[in-house]
């Protein structure tokens, strides 16, 4: 199993990594290996678009599971609601809407041109790729979120929000959850295993470092 973290608009480095993952899982006595991408796939880096188009191309042909991330979230939301651009902006949105060919200026842009032009230019495909985002995906002793779980709280009581946003509560936390959080979210130099959760965002976007774990049975590497 692969599971990869925060790409932030660097579609270099995802193409990458896919290759790195295929060379890896056909060096596998591995007929159907499963690839888990942790979300926060666009913003901040300047090819947005071509990374959804890289992932739209995993879950056609290979065992792909994508999941949502905040910032997933926020484009929804401003799918559905152009005022929302402003919280969307200040998060790196700007640069994913740059990447689909769609300027905004705060003091000019009309909000229905700009939601009109972005959605005329987003792809049917890309709007499907959104329809398949997961919240969460659990195999075997581990649990595949974006930001982490609530404490304490049972898996079908969790939250979007929390899914996508927490942090504190759950970075600080060493209680044994009943399984093992593969997450992101939350930029470090290097990954880091804990006893109750594992962190493979190492800040793609400003560091160059895309993470992928590997995890069979009790083995964890990283490509």
């Amino acid at each position: 199993m692969y599971a990869v973290g925060d790409v932030h608009g660097r579609a270099d480095l995802l193409a990458e990594m896919t290759e790195r993952i295929d060379d890896d899982c056909f060096r596998r006595p591995v007929q159907h290996a499963i690839e888990v991408y942790l979300g926060d796939y666009i913003d901040r880096g300047v090819a947005s678009k071509d990374v959804i188009d890289i992932l739209c191309r995993r879950l056609v042909r290979r065992n792909a599971i994508c999941l949502r991330g905040n910032h997933e979230a926020l484009l929804e939301r401003f799918i559905i609601d152009p005022t929302m651009v402003y919280d969307w902006a200040r998060l790196g949105g700007l640069e994913t809407l740059n990447s689909y060919g769609v300027a905004f200026d705060a003091d000019q842009s009309s909000l229905d041109t700009l939601h009109g032009e972005f959605c005329s230019a987003f792809p049917r495909t890309h709007t499907l790729f959104l329809r398949c985002l997961k919240n969460m995906y659990r195999c075997g002793n581990y649990l595949f979120v974006h930001a982490g779980i609530r404490p304490g709280v049972p898996l079908a009581a969790q939250t979007q929000e929390d899914l996508t946003w927490i942090r504190d509560e759950f970075l600080t936390s060493t209680v044994n959850h009943g399984y093992v959080v593969v997450h992101g979210h939350t930029p470090v130099m290097h990954p880091e295993i804990h006893k109750n959760r594992i962190n493979i965002d190492t800040g793609a976007f400003y560091s160059g470092t895309l993470t992928c774990v590997v995890l069979e049975d009790t083995s964890i590497q990283f490509l």
